[in-house]
């Protein structure tokens, strides 16, 4: 433990209680976590980071004009103010977390707060559950990978889950809107990181776990504890929402001290539903839960929707709705946007865009499209830079499993050589050959079990719809909603959405 002898002569050495309590009055100090952005008597935050540690800035947010440092260990020389506040703590994250929600009023005691994490889905059940809420007439804010919405404004998501400062500055806008509810992604570096610590939460649910982030996380092992930890500090009182059929969710069950809600797909559990009928255009299916069954009637597809379906529902129980305005708000949701999204055009083929950027999330898009598709099912890809590496082979196996003609493109190549990426792909596949575009000789059909190489992704996706032929599929994976495209470290207007239809106006 810390005393004052341990710092320098001449530190003021300040409580954390004295801390949190100097937030709370009129006028108080500004948080920052960056030292740029430090002005004269705010508080700096020094935490450690994946790329860089707080503690190194200590001297620019003093230079910037700080009047109190929060650090976890005492600075390894003597600065020139050293009457300044100095407040010591075991862990910047946690206490960054309860320092932020005191500064805005601690909004998260005043929201009923409902999480979703899981490598894939947690998108859709987010959006899924914030339809529920509002079909039942009450508000909610929503933060996650497409945009937050706190009631009031509707901004750019720069993370699935922002900074904690954001999020309880967040979370205050969406109160002065009215809402009652918070609808949040939970990902696994920000559970990690501690940015969801001072949360209270009613309720959270468990997609599913595969390979992904382990650029990150290393193993998979630690990436599922990262999951878990959302679960471990969820209250007896909270509700888990289980995938019964995920055998990681098991294992979650173990670490928890919530009641426990399973949801499953024709097996036993709390939720279950059953499909009925699924098409290019809808799926059908009934909702259980002790002995009431509802019909839901949605776009989304796909076997993986179902089970989104049922996650968002048991979050929606654990709120306190009941199954019936449950399904009306299941029901009433029409897309999402860049996932599973059809685009409208008059082409005699189908293009769908989709954020599916795991094998795992290529899988289930593909083999749900696969038999909804009456000829060829064309996709185009590629795998980010500057991540998981482990993933770029799984994801040419998946292409290759189900598509019938496969290009491979850049996606965000970031500070990675683009061909290095679509070379670590390649490598995936057993059949071929690959070919390059410009080796395409007849471009008016693709020939099954053809795979393309076409780095420029804006061409990739226009080779794809001008080989498209009456009744074909065409699905451009892995960038979904985004609007740009990192190459070294600048990023670009780019749109998978726009530029298919920009392509689709021109042969129409």
């Amino acid at each position: 433990m810390l005393t004052k002898s341990t710092f320098p002569l001449g530190f003021a050495i300040m409580d954390f209680e004295k801390l949190i309590l100097l937030l709370c009055l009129p006028n108080a100090p500004q948080l920052r976590t960056d030292s740029r952005l430090v002005k004269k008597g705010d508080i700096f935050i020094a935490l450690k980071g994946t790329l860089c540690d707080g503690h190194d800035f200590i001297d620019q947010a003093l230079e910037n004009g700080a009047a109190y440092i929060l650090c976890e260990h005492p600075p390894q020389h003597q600065f020139s103010q050293t009457a300044l506040n100095w407040c010591w703590v075991e862990d910047s994250s946690v206490a960054a977390a309860a320092l932020a929600q005191a500064s805005f009023g601690k909004p998260s005691e005043k929201l009923t707060n409902l999480a979703v994490t899981g490598t894939n889905g947690k998108t859709t059940v987010a959006f899924l559950l914030s339809s529920i809420i509002r079909s039942a007439g009450k508000k909610c804010g929503l933060i996650g990978t497409v945009f937050y919405d706190t009631g009031q404004l509707l901004s750019e998501a720069n993370l699935t889950t922002p900074d904690c400062l954001t999020i309880a500055h967040h979370q205050a806008q969406m109160l002065k809107a009215g809402a009652k509810f918070m609808v949040i992604e939970a990902s696994s570096h920000a559970i990690d990181q501690n940015r969801l610590a001072e949360i209270s939460f009613k309720a959270a649910a468990f997609t599913n776990l595969s390979g992904d982030h382990l650029d990150y996380h290393k193993t998979k092992q630690n990436y599922l504890d990262a999951k878990a930890k959302l679960f471990e500090n969820l209250t007896p009182h909270a509700t888990a929402v289980l995938n019964a059929q995920s055998p990681e969710a098991m294992q979650i069950a173990k670490r928890t001290k919530a009641r426990i809600l399973f949801f499953a797909i024709d097996a036993p559990a709390n939720l279950t539903a059953h499909i009925e009928s699924m098409d290019i255009t809808q799926t059908t299916f009934t909702i259980s839960c002790e002995r009431k069954q509802q019909k839901v009637k949605t776009p989304l597809l796909g076997k993986y929707n179902v089970e989104n379906h049922l996650a968002a529902a048991g979050l929606a129980l654990a709120a306190g709705l009941d199954l019936k305005t449950i399904t009306v708000g299941l029901s009433a949701l029409k897309s999402i946007p860049g996932r599973l999204e059809k685009l409208d055009s008059t082409a005699p083929f189908t293009v769908i865009i989709d954020y599916a950027h795991t094998d795992d999330a290529l899988t289930n898009v593909l083999s749900t499209l696969k038999p909804l598709s009456p000829k060829k099912l064309i996709v185009v890809f590629g795998c980010g830079g500057d991540r998981d590496r482990t993933k770029r082979p799984r994801m040419a196996k998946a292409a290759e499993k189900f598509a019938d003609c496969i290009i491979v493109t850049n996606d965000n190549p970031r500070t990675e050589n683009p061909h290095q990426i679509i070379s670590e792909i390649v490598t995936g596949f057993e059949k071929g050959p690959c070919i390059t575009s410009s080796d395409l000789r007849d471009t008016q059909y693709a020939i099954r079990n053809t795979i393309i190489i076409q780095p420029d992704r804006k061409k990739a996706v226009a080779l794809a719809i001008r080989l498209a032929q009456k009744d074909d599929t065409v699905l451009i994976a892995g960038k979904g909603h985004e609007t740009y495209q990192i190459i070294g470290k600048t990023k670009f207007h780019f749109s998978d959405k726009e530029t298919a239809l920009d392509c689709l106006h021109a042969i129409t």
